[in-house]
């Protein structure tokens, strides 16, 4: 069974790793001259528990057994993971509700050790930190998905497989018996070709001919660091109480597996697909996102949001002051800009930002469509998850 793999992240590289030791055989084709370029390359670290999404869910199934996957998978590997626990903070009495909404999503979820702190319980916790009330999951977990990413694209070539880079995908063609695929300067055949290409979602699916409901709208998550002494005032990961409207879970403080600790990230509608900055803009891929008709109905019911998303990207001071609702102790000083990433936000027509993992199958070709925040930790369940889905027959 000769099977393609579309993007070298760490779900193409997850995906390959489980298609190989099956006993196919696999190619990923990455665009990029190196694996992991794009967001897994600007992730955070953190590693999901699975308290945020609705029981049932892709997600919230796929985070759970991810998650226990992934730990395992570290412990095998001598790959660094670490239990420094999250805490989602109301800091007014009016976040309350939506407060005891996450506590009882992450208990219907069997996330473990579930804890709801009064504002002296938290600060057990997070010694500076403030807030009226909080939910912790000591169980949350910082790592290195880069890393993890290598060791599968390691296990990838230990099982026969192979990743190509610097070869983009330029056209597709499936019949009923297998799948051309031009890449680079190759020509090869599949009998199944596997699209995780994240913000190259929808290219690859023209050039499959699914075009589909949903398109990919790039969203930059833009981050600063904390300098200096002020890193040793969060212990570990700090987040607020999410706006159920969106699939982003807002300004937060995350400590990394390196020890540096990020204050963010906001929401920024990127100009790019691979918009980094507000100094790279692509009229094609500007063009293509306006041309769809859910990014025009999102733009028009949530344009508020999107203007102070906008304005806390260039105004400093609107960061510090997200920081210093849960660590008031922290001064503009102690922040200083770094890389952010851009997140590939599926968005159907009618205008709703999907919230769950989105897979498709069209003949011999499946396209991951929606694997934003917690793919990469749901990773190896989602590389499973698919696995199920492609018959390993002719």
């Amino acid at each position: 069974m000769r099977i393609g793999i579309v993007g070298a992240g760490i779900l193409g590289l997850a995906v390959a790793r489980q298609m190989a030791r099956a006993g196919a055989e696999v190619t990923v084709l990455e665009k990029e001259p190196r694996i992991a370029a794009h967001q897994t390359g600007h992730n955070s670290g953190v590693v999901h528990a699975g308290i945020y999404y609705q029981p049932g869910s892709l997600k919230a199934t796929l985070c759970r057994e991810g998650m226990a996957m992934l730990r395992e998978y570290c412990a095998e590997h001598g790959l660094p993971y670490d239990e420094v626990g999250k805490l989602v903070v109301a800091s007014t009495r009016a976040e309350l509700p939506g407060l005891r909404r996450i506590a009882e999503r992450a208990r219907e979820n069997g996330v473990p050790g579930i804890a709801e702190l009064d504002a002296i319980g938290l600060r057990e916790v997070e010694p500076h930190a403030v807030g009226v009330a909080a939910v912790h999951s000591p169980h949350t977990a910082i790592t290195d998905f880069s890393a993890v990413a290598r060791r599968l694209a390691a296990d990838l070539a230990e099982a026969g497989g192979s990743v190509r880079l610097s070869r983009p995908v330029l056209a597709i063609r499936q019949t009923t018996d297998e799948v051309a695929v031009a890449a680079g300067p190759e020509r090869l055949t599949f009998d199944r070709l596997i699209s995780c290409a994240g913000l190259g979602t929808d290219r690859v699916a023209d050039l499959a001919r699914a075009g589909g409901d949903v398109r990919i709208v790039p969203f930059r998550g833009e981050y600063y660091r904390l300098a200096g002494p002020a890193r040793g005032l969060v212990k570990g990961l700090i987040y607020p109480v999410p706006d159920p409207r969106y699939p982003f879970l807002g300004v937060h403080l995350t400590r990394r597996i390196d020890g540096e600790v990020l204050v963010g990230p906001n929401a920024v509608p990127a100009l790019a697909l691979e918009g980094y900055s507000w100094g790279t803009a692509s009229l094609r891929d500007l063009r293509r996102i306006v041309a769809w008709p859910g990014a025009r109905r999102m733009a028009a019911e949530h344009w508020r949001t999107g203007l102070r998303e906008v304005y806390g990207s260039l105004a400093k001071r609107a960061f510090v002051a997200a920081a210093r609702r849960y660590v008031p102790e922290l001064a503009p000083a102690d922040l200083v800009r770094t890389q952010g990433g851009v997140r590939a936000q599926a968005v159907a027509r009618d205008g709703r930002l999907l919230d769950d993992f989105v897979i498709d199958v069209h003949g011999r070709i499946v396209l991951v469509r929606n694997a934003p925040s917690p793919a990469a930790t749901s990773s190896l369940a989602i590389a499973r998850h698919i696995a199920l889905t492609v018959p390993l027959t002719s």
